[in-house]
């Protein structure tokens, strides 16, 4: 009954005319190909739409990277210029020294009445402060007719009081933290006791006899503490005669003024190292008599953050491959 069955399917193949045959195939192919096209249709829209997402973020990131160097910078009209020293003072930080001198050096270049720099820093590196230091002494001698005022808010110790010291006034709130006119070295740790009594031995190769200072892992050398600790005499009187050259007679020195303690406002003002109370607003409004502020301060765009950050990852990955050998300080 199979084989019956099967003889009638082949002769009815054999039976159907070969045009039959000819259109299945046709109709097959013809839906392959409006498939494909069809398929080929969505990748190209999907295309389009990922190549104008991706312009759109471009463009966006572009108009925000352009926005943070477009600010208020009336030509007319009375104002105040506004300067922030805010967070740590280190190279790459925001209150780095280009970073804020830059802002500076637009604020005494405009028409302002006079400038402000606003504190709130915890301090940071010597040097960086040094050289914003020094730069506002040069533009006070450059624009002797447009003072310039520190106003502290919450903080202002250490190298950011090694800068404020150089204003011709200095304006706080009572409840202020400042001061620490001093200067730190961080040694580290010390784990040679840790290392003798787990059995480990520390194996390090250097040239010149005091290169290996300070190693955590080593015993710390007398002749390398004592110098030093004479290298931070050096820089803290550096540190001193800043304050007292910006200070002048209003200060009203005592035993620890430069021990590296800190004060509150109140207390600042009684030593000298404050001149008088009052905010950003008070001193636009009631001492320069310009009561519009305008922010000079000088904030890295988003192309810059992403450079210094890009630069940032592959000095370290360069720093990685050259670990075994320095020629800076041990770390």
């Amino acid at each position: 009954m199979t084989d019956n069955s099967s003889n009638n399917e082949h002769v009815q193949a054999e039976n159907t005319p070969k045009e039959s045959r000819q259109d299945w195939q046709r109709d097959t192919m013809e839906r392959i190909l409006l498939a494909s096209v069809d398929e080929q249709r969505k990748a190209r829209r999907w295309g389009i739409f990922f190549k104008l997402f991706f312009a759109g973020y471009l463009l966006l990131i572009l108009i925000l990277a352009l926005s943070g160097d477009i600010g208020e910078k009336p030509v007319s009209g009375k104002f105040t210029a506004l300067v922030d020293l805010e967070g740590v003072i280190a190279p790459d930080r925001v209150a780095s020294a280009d970073n804020v001198i830059s802002g500076l050096r637009e604020a005494f270049k405009s028409k302002a009445k006079a400038v402000i720099i606003r504190a709130n820093s915890p301090g940071g590196a010597t040097v960086q402060s040094a050289y914003i230091s020094d730069e506002v002494r040069r533009l006070k001698k450059k624009y002797p007719d447009k003072p310039v005022y520190g106003v502290i808010s919450d903080v202002c110790a250490s190298g950011c009081y090694y800068i404020i010291s150089g204003t011709d006034k200095i304006y706080a709130n009572p409840s202020s933290i400042v001061g620490s006119i001093g200067v730190l070295l961080d040694g580290g740790f010390g784990f040679t006791e840790v290392m003798k009594k787990i059995g480990i031995e520390r194996r390090l190769l250097s040239a010149g006899k005091h290169k290996g200072s300070f190693d955590p892992f080593l015993p710390l050398n007398a002749s390398d503490k004592r110098n030093a600790e004479k290298m931070l005499r050096e820089v803290h009187q550096q540190f001193i005669a800043a304050v007292r050259s910006g200070r002048g007679k209003a200060l009203k020195e005592t035993r620890d003024m430069f021990s590296g303690r800190f004060w509150s406002g109140k207390t600042a003002k009684k030593m000298g190292l404050v001149d008088e109370f009052g905010s950003s607003a008070y001193v636009a409004r009631e001492v320069v008599g310009a009561d519009r502020i305008v922010d000079f301060t000088y904030r890295p765009n988003w192309i810059d953050r992403f450079a210094s950050q890009l630069g940032a990852s592959a000095g370290e990955a360069l720093a990685a491959s050259f670990r075994t050998i320095r020629l800076g300080p041990t770390q």
